[in-house]
């Protein structure tokens, strides 16, 4: 094994083992901060499995022990009564506020700018690849996919031009499950073909 796959083994044994702080247990955890950062079209129980992935069967037992806990809320969607949509709670909120990968968090932005941006694309880079090669979705923010319009129709910022949305600012931070990568030389705020050099 590589130095790498040492480094990354360790890293993830310890995330994994501060999974159990507050009471949660390291599923619940992982629920928690995907639907903390989803948007409205990915926080259902489809896509947390499909970003975790997960068999309905462990999704479904997750977000019963979170609502049990008051840290997430199961409504059905305003347009789709057989669609279930799920939010974080404000005490779930709270209890985002003191994750305990916070620390991680702060080691890693210790990091030089530079040193941080290669580091992210270069995991980006290696999860995309590896995802791919088992068949999962790219799960990333809205303002990054091919989709994505940076002038909306009908005055809103953003545009989502495969679900024929309008979007808010804060949409555009938030992960989807639609998301698709740029094709190479395509523009990821507006869409629009670049110049390739």
């Amino acid at each position: 094994m590589t130095p790498l796959m040492n480094y990354l083994e360790r890293l993830s044994r310890l995330m994994l083992n501060e999974g159990h702080a507050d009471g949660l247990k390291p599923a619940q955890w992982e629920a928690l901060r995907f639907l903390a950062l989803a948007n409205r079209f990915s926080r259902t129980a489809g896509g947390l499995g499909a970003y975790l992935g997960l068999t309905k069967g462990t999704v479904s037992q997750t977000l019963n022990a979170l609502e049990r806990k008051g840290l997430v809320a199961r409504s059905t969607d305003g347009q789709d009564r057989r669609r279930v949509q799920l939010a974080v709670t404000p005490a779930g909120r709270a209890l985002i506020d003191r994750d305990p990968l916070g620390e991680l968090s702060d080691a890693i932005d210790h990091l030089p700018r530079p040193e941080r941006d290669r580091l992210a694309a270069s995991l980006e880079t290696v999860l995309r690849a590896w995802l791919a090669q088992r068949g999962g979705r790219s799960f990333a923010q809205c303002q990054t996919c091919r989709h994505f319009r940076d002038r909306a129709p009908l005055g809103a910022p953003h545009y989502c031009a495969l679900l024929n949305q309008p979007l808010r600012d804060a949409d555009s931070l938030e992960l989807c499950i639609e998301h698709e990568v740029p094709a190479a030389g395509q523009d990821r705020a507006g869409g629009q073909p670049t110049p390739v050099p």
